[in-house]
């Protein structure tokens, strides 16, 4: 059988659980020892006093079982992340009914973009990196964010857009520009593409359009025009992959002042 990093948590912690339930014997023949060294029971106090012997003897090598556990070296765990991570993962998350697609290097748990990250044996999820890596919890903690507001509402990042908008065109509007280019105002700060990328842009896009927010505080009027750019593909155009698999693709913008 082939070694996963789901079968090689399972047997870590099914060997935790062994070694907290041997310890829990050690404490249990402690205390019996202790009672009979009160109450001054000579025959009590002999019997606990070889149960914490046996109990210690168990422990011990529970323990070393615990310690040596997880399969796979320091090399062996980089480069599962690398090779076989995702393969493990996709069908992990299929068992769990959660659709994840590949798209530009990255992984598409809607409304989650996900990363592999095999040097740091961790992920990003959107913008956090995490080390929480186990199959089986990585889907769960997906589905739940399924279920979760999001962080950043529609409302807020069309002020945002907004406000890039004009800062590219100018205070007086204008007509339809890139989305690329309000992508790059956005990502002026050194570093701040590596931690808002172009995956994560074209997701709050799609949000935006979808939940159907389209006027600015100030009444400004958003529009998303296609364009015949956005035939092509390029590094115009900004894909997301919408809940039911749909490539839904994104190229220009336009704010429309009253």
């Amino acid at each position: 059988m082939v070694m996963t990093f789901e079968r090689g948590f399972a047997e870590v912690e099914r060997s935790a659980i062994a070694a907290a339930k041997a310890s829990g014997a050690i404490v249990a023949a402690a205390k019996q020892l202790q009672r009979a060294a009160q109450e001054g029971d000579i025959n009590k106090l002999r019997r606990a006093a070889e149960r914490l012997s046996t109990a210690t003897d168990a422990a011990r090598q529970d323990i070393a079982n615990a310690k040596t556990a997880w399969p796979f070296t320091d090399q062996e765990e980089k480069a599962y992340l690398a090779e076989s991570y995702q393969v493990e993962l996709l069908e992990e998350a299929g068992r769990a009914g959660l659709t994840i697609h590949s798209r530009d290097a990255r992984l598409v748990a809607f409304p989650s973009i996900l990363q592999i990250l095999p040097t740091d044996l961790a992920m990003r999820v959107d913008r956090k990196r995490v080390t929480a890596i186990r199959p089986s919890h990585l889907v769960r903690t997906l589905l739940a964010n399924q279920t979760r507001k999001a962080r950043y509402p529609s409302e807020r990042f069309l002020e945002a857009l907004h406000d890039a908008y004009k800062f590219i065109v100018g205070q007086k509007g204008g007509g339809v520009i890139l989305l690329s280019r309000v992508y790059q105002a956005f990502t002026l700060q050194p570093g701040a593409a590596s931690e808002y990328d172009k995956s994560a842009f074209a997701r709050d896009i799609f949000m935006l359009d979808r939940n159907g927010v389209t006027r600015t505080r100030g009444g400004a009027r958003l529009s998303l025009p296609a364009s015949t750019g956005t035939r092509g593909g390029g590094s115009n155009v900004y894909t997301f992959v919408a809940p039911d698999g749909e490539v839904v693709k994104y190229y220009g913008i336009q704010f429309t002042e009253d």
